[in-house]
């Protein structure tokens, strides 16, 4: 059994692991509140903007008038946009982006597809980089990996401008974010979309182009709304990522928390008995002698 001091060393061990982690959910739950606000914000107007190009794009059925971004084509290399974080005690936040990666790339392969990876997060870079390094058919970009620490539209708006160039130029024909989507502060659902090409909603009027009226005409119209759209995209993107981080980093402290606080009412309760061992012998000990000197 260890001994009194041992176990008021372990006691004061798991206290101070216990404020710890208290802290950094207070720190983690403000930062939560924070993001989940402007995340709440952003998404329903990203989706909402999405939409209406989508179905602005499906109901054009000009030959003639072809929106580079929108073009389905054979699909011959692949841009994986990887979003994880660049610190960890966040549950199992980047280990299920990890998964998410690496099934998608066996997907891409089977299909014999060529894959660009571009991991922003240190976590997802790392896992990248011991996983898929010297791959054939697998090329890492590692330009945008402290991106996840403070999204902001002038960066997401950079990317996503690099991004387009390389669909248009025919760098890559297909676009995917993986990511990890927010629903709330327990549940982080690892989520992969389709960022280009564009998506089309085909209306149900037979796609004419005259449910819809738009000044002064298509073309501005479309090449005003899709740069917008694409930046917005990307941009809610990273925060919805980011607030689902600050979510599962205030479970698990919170997890942390409570089983730090099960193992210190343990860890007194087995003080207290061995203390009262102590007693009991020195008792034992103090009778026997009191005894010894009676007879």
């Amino acid at each position: 059994m260890a001994s009194l001091k041992e176990i008021r060393l372990r006691i004061g061990s798991v206290n101070s692991t216990y404020k710890i982690t208290s802290a950094m959910k207070m720190v983690s739950s403000a930062k939560l509140h924070q993001a989940q606000d402007k995340t709440l914000q952003t998404v329903p107007y990203k989706n909402k903007l999405t939409e209406v190009l989508a179905r602005y794009l499906g109901s054009i059925d000009d030959e003639n008038f072809r929106v580079s971004l929108s073009v389905e084509r054979e699909v011959k290399r692949v841009a994986l946009l990887a979003i994880s974080s660049s610190t960890g005690l966040c549950g199992a936040f980047n280990s299920s982006i990890n998964k998410l990666l690496n099934k998608t790339v066996a997907e891409k392969q089977e299909k014999g597809q060529q894959i660009l990876i571009i991991p922003i997060g240190k976590k997802v870079a790392d896992y990248a980089k011991n996983n898929f390094t010297g791959k054939d058919g697998i090329e890492i970009d590692y330009s945008y990996i402290h991106l996840c620490e403070k999204p902001n539209y002038q960066s997401a708006s950079e990317v996503a401008v690099k991004l387009t160039d390389m669909f248009v130029s025919g760098d890559c024909d297909r676009v995917e974010l993986l990511y990890n989507h927010f629903k709330n502060a327990g549940v982080q659902i690892p989520t992969a979309d389709q960022f280009l090409p564009l998506p089309t909603i085909n209306t149900e009027a037979g796609n004419s182009s005259r449910l819809y009226f738009v000044e002064p005409d298509a073309k501005v119209f479309v090449e005003s709304l899709v740069p917008i759209v694409v930046r917005m995209m990307l941009y809610a993107t990273l925060l919805d990522s980011s607030t689902a981080e600050f979510g599962a980093r205030t479970t698990a402290m919170q997890v942390a928390s409570d089983n730090a606080q099960k193992l210190l009412a343990e860890i007194t309760q087995q003080y207290n008995r061995a203390r009262q061992e102590v007693i009991t012998n020195d008792l034992i000990d103090i009778v026997g002698g009191s005894e010894a000197l009676k007879n």
